[in-house]
């Protein structure tokens, strides 16, 4: 494997329209890029042959992968293998959209944060919330190098600092600037209804719709029902 701060083989579970652009945009960036889906990988495998990738089962994903990236409909977290993926470097780029994972009131709770229930599912790992608020055809077509000009920028939340400096290296090497956003529990903020999220703007852009994210609608319902049930 690499060392604490570097990503060399990255995973990624889900292979829909956000798994295939991470996995050409990693690959891009000279990443050994693996990928699973939920069933055979054999189904999978021209497609991410052509991205660069290597389509993979899930145990082989996570195995063979110093960071998994998780880019499946939020309704499914509590399929994920917690006992696999304990000890490991987990990126949350899930969103909850009740067109897809239904009416889920335990995923729309103001009170907490999804990446917050995702890293209570798996105990264990070093969850990281990054790569979730901008929307797969701007990662697509807004990757740029550093320090180009109109370079856009993609929020980490995060309570451990070193992994908070992986996934902020991983997002400058996928072609955006990363700005931080906390702790996990900020992760709220890069949530639908959040003015960041969809947002494809700069760094400074970004800074300011978080740091103006309590004094926004969204905001302010947050926190209201934080102090009226507390945070769960």
């Amino acid at each position: 494997m690499t060392s604490a701060r570097t990503i060399q083989t990255l995973g990624i579970l889900g292979a829909g329209r956000l798994g295939g652009v991470l996995a050409r945009l990693a690959a891009s960036a000279g990443l050994h890029v693996l990928v699973a889906r939920s069933g055979d990988p054999a189904v999978i495998a021209g497609r991410m042959r052509a991205l660069g990738a290597i389509a993979a089962p899930v145990e082989t994903v996570i195995a063979e992968s110093d960071a998994v990236i998780l880019a499946l409909p939020l309704g499914k977290y509590r399929m994920l293998p917690a006992g696999d993926l304990r000890g490991k470097l987990v990126i949350d780029a899930m969103n909850y959209w009740w067109g897809s994972d239904g009416i889920r009131d335990d995923l729309s709770d103001p009170r907490t944060s999804t990446s917050e229930l995702v890293q209570t599912h798996l105990a264990g790992a070093r969850v990281v919330k990054a790569l979730s608020h901008m929307g797969y055809q701007d990662l697509e077509d807004e990757a740029r190098p550093a320090g180009a000009s109109g370079r856009k920028a993609i929020a980490v939340a995060g309570d451990n600092p070193a992994d908070v400096d992986v996934v902020s290296s991983l997002v400058d090497a996928l072609g955006f600037d990363p700005v931080l956003a906390g702790p996990l529990a900020s992760g709220i903020m890069l949530e639908p209804g959040a003015e960041a999220f969809g947002a494809d703007v700069d760094a400074a852009q970004l800074r300011d719709m978080l740091d103006g994210f309590w004094a926004s609608q969204r905001g302010i319902v947050v926190a209201r029902a934080r102090e009226a049930g507390g945070a769960t």
